[in-house]
């Protein structure tokens, strides 16, 4: 998969460098897998949540902070959305961003 923008993920875990290596691992997984379905992404991380819209929520470093993608299938396309805390990800409609 393509994912679009790492930069995204190396700003925030320069701010929280406790969810770099989760951080690093997840886009190391992402990059290369070839999700073709949910399910791929499911066998690969059980604990991940769907919405409408292909977006998809994944729980990092123990569901410390909350990353939301979307995702084209046809293209193998993964565009990250947000990554934040709790407290963050609560402000946000993740079936919009």
């Amino acid at each position: 998969m393509r994912v679009i923008a790492k930069k995204t993920l190396r700003e925030f875990w320069s701010r929280h460098n406790d969810c770099e290596a989760a951080l690093k691992t997840w886009y190391h997984e992402a990059e290369t897998s070839k999700w073709k379905t949910p399910s791929d992404i499911k066998n690969e991380f059980p604990s991940a949540s769907f919405l409408q819209g292909n977006r998809i929520i994944f729980n990092i470093k123990g569901n410390h902070y909350r990353l939301v993608v979307k995702i084209n299938y046809d293209y193998g396309i993964v565009w990250i959305r947000f990554i934040g805390t709790h407290k963050q990800y609560d402000k946000i409609d993740a079936k919009t961003i």
